[in-house]
């Protein structure tokens, strides 16, 4: 009993930390990804628009403001450096907070982190980081990171 209580009081606190019971209803899961999304980021995730672009040497990450909103945008700017500098020492700890377990291309990139550059840029009504590399095995780990991103925020490139 006392077990079944603290799950459902860390599904409360956290969602989709814990595992109820039954199963969640539709969508309840990518709305748990948003919450904890805005959790790490700072930033509403509905008002927010993510691309994850491969690119040939790498690829690309993209959140911006879907409207003007000076406060937010500083908010990804300062994330999106965040990121970078962590992406290059190889922690990967704040996309598997989002995602609630581990993503999917994060082991290579951590293994090959001395081939992969991370840049943060500004961008109009938000932030990019640019992940390049010249190692073929650290592209197709890039790829993949991109990949499932791209599918688990249901954002485009």
């Amino acid at each position: 009993m006392a077990k079944k209580c603290l799950l459902l009081l860390a599904a409360a606190l956290f969602p989709g930390c814990g595992k109820p019971d039954v199963a969640p209803a539709a969508g309840s899961a990518f709305a748990a990804l948003q919450q904890r999304g805005q959790t790490a980021m700072g930033v509403d995730q509905y008002a927010s628009a993510h691309v994850f672009e491969p690119l040939p040497d790498g690829g690309r990450i993209v959140l911006q403001m879907k409207e003007t909103n000076a406060g937010e945008e500083k908010k990804i700017r300062d994330h999106m450096r965040t990121i970078a500098a962590a992406f290059a020492s190889g922690d990967f700890s704040l996309p598997g907070f989002v995602h609630a377990g581990e993503v999917p291309g994060t082991t290579g990139m951590t293994r090959l982190r001395e081939t992969i550059s991370y840049t943060a840029r500004d961008l109009e009504r938000g932030g990019e980081v640019r992940v390049t590399t010249n190692h073929p095995d650290a592209v197709k780990a890039i790829h993949e990171f991109l990949a499932f991103q791209a599918a688990d925020h249901h954002a485009g490139h």
